[in-house]
């Protein structure tokens, strides 16, 4: 498959996406809290086709989402449950498919309790996201971005060692972890380019100075689309 085709097809992609707008109407607001209900730990799943996503810390129950949205059909959906000591936190994006011309808006506001240990898994197709989420106890990361930028930022305290895997789409994505703690970090790509900055490259990865000898890690897997991969150690 030649590096013609692979541009031309997520450029397509991306020109959709601009494009292709949806029924609108007057701006709303939605705001969800939701109880962890005795959970000990919460796996959280985000879905959101194209829009504006922020997550961060400062929820005193498990979670608070602020909502905006003028396209009535994406109201989003919010499901949470607790099997045992464990808990599933899923927000959705509803699939549509009335396509016309207008002006889109769609955006969540999502903060998380920083006391409940959590994996995060996100999904996200269009526009930008900026996941600050260093503060959390954090279990584990997985971003799958589509078109636009990512900002994933996982400066904090380090509670326990995790991973972190980012597939990355069309557009920047950007990964940034303390410098003093333990990072051992790898990065493949397609087309576009990886830069590191405040880690040292070992062979085929890079790891922060307090690698080897770090009691708690964070071991981060890029994989690129086409764009830009940025790690950054500050």
């Amino acid at each position: 498959m030649s590096a013609r085709y692979l541009l031309t097809v997520p450029a397509a992609i991306l020109l959709a996406s601009c494009n292709v707008q949806h029924n609108t109407g007057p701006l709303q607001y939605d705001s969800k809290t939701i109880d962890a209900e005795g959970a000990e730990s919460v796996h959280v799943a985000l879905h959101m086709g194209a829009g504006e996503l922020r997550v961060t810390d400062g929820a005193q129950q498990l979670a608070r989402a602020d909502f905006s949205y003028n396209v009535p059909e994406w109201k989003p959906d919010v499901r949470y449950s607790r099997t045992g000591k464990s808990g599933t936190l899923s927000i959705d994006q509803p699939k549509t498919h009335n396509a016309t011309f207008g002006n889109t808006r769609y955006t969540w506001d999502l903060q998380l309790n920083n006391k409940i240990p959590m994996d995060l898994e996100i999904h996200f197709g269009a526009g930008k996201a900026k996941l600050d989420v260093g503060s959390l106890d954090l279990r584990g990361v997985e971003v799958h971005m589509g078109v636009g930028e990512v900002d994933l930022d996982l400066r904090g305290r380090l509670r326990q060692s995790y991973n972190v895997t980012l597939n990355g789409g069309v557009g920047q994505a950007t990964v940034r972890v303390p410098s003093d703690a333990g990072i051992y970090a790898e990065a493949s790509g397609g087309i576009g380019s990886i830069n590191v900055r405040g880690l040292n490259k070992v062979g085929d990865h890079w790891e922060s100075e307090s690698y080897p000898r770090a009691e708690n890690k964070i071991r981060v897997q890029a994989h690129g689309g086409i764009g830009e991969i940025r790690i950054v150690a500050d």
